[in-house]
């Protein structure tokens, strides 16, 4: 029993760590693989990463420090079709941890020409880098400039945040919030009140003898 054990916690311990090649092609051109360099690799270098972070799940250093630095977010609309469709496959097979932002309100399309664009979907942001419209070239470009890796190294497990509106909701206006302060506070008073004459109803008789 005890062998058993230490045999399953020796698999689980070599399946949360890995090694990561990182080298640099004839180009000067960096690439993350899981397997050795070639021959001709330059400043070739092994990495080790920890894959069990918080509910087991945690990015390779390499991919985390790019998620840090420059961020991936896509916007859509729910009418993008192949376009954005082709956006979410190609992030989904390069391994690239990014957040969806989607558009369908008139804030939302505020939001999205904020970010840079005339309107246009699928919109690519990678840190400071704007791509507009898919592109599989210019989008891997931006990626691998930006640091990510050029194979799919994300941990089993991992899954991208739901898409969200692009632009957050809008909270009361300061009208609107005193409404509903005064509201609150007259519906407390006349709970006060009927509280009071419940007590008064329930209250015991003085007996006089």
């Amino acid at each position: 029993m005890k062998r058993a054990a230490l045999l399953l916690l020796l698999l689980t311990a070599s399946a949360a760590h890995a090694q990561m090649y990182k080298w640099k092609d004839e180009k000067g051109v960096t690439h993350f693989t899981a397997t050795p360099p070639p021959a001709t690799a330059q400043k070739a270098e092994v990495k080790n990463y920890n894959t069990a972070g918080a509910g087991g799940v945690a990015l390779p250093s390499e991919l985390a420090e790019a998620v840090r630095s420059r961020p991936v977010v896509l916007y859509t609309t729910a009418n993008c079709g192949a376009g954005c469709n082709m956006a979410r496959t190609m992030l989904a097979n390069r391994g690239i941890p990014y957040r969806e932002k989607t558009v369908s309100s008139t804030d939302d399309f505020d939001a999205l020409k904020k970010a840079g664009s005339d309107g246009q979907v699928p919109l690519l942001l990678v840190g400071r880098t704007r791509q507009i419209g898919f592109e599989q070239s210019a989008w891997d470009s931006a990626l691998t400039q930006a640091g990510y890796p050029t194979e799919k190294m994300l941990p089993q497990g991992y899954s991208n945040p739901p898409p969200a509106p692009a632009a957050p909701p809008r909270g009361p206006s300061a009208e609107e919030a005193a409404a509903a302060k005064a509201d609150a506070e007259r519906a407390a008073a006349a709970a006060e009140k009927a509280r009071q004459r419940d007590e008064q109803k329930n209250a015991s008789p003085n007996f006089r003898f």
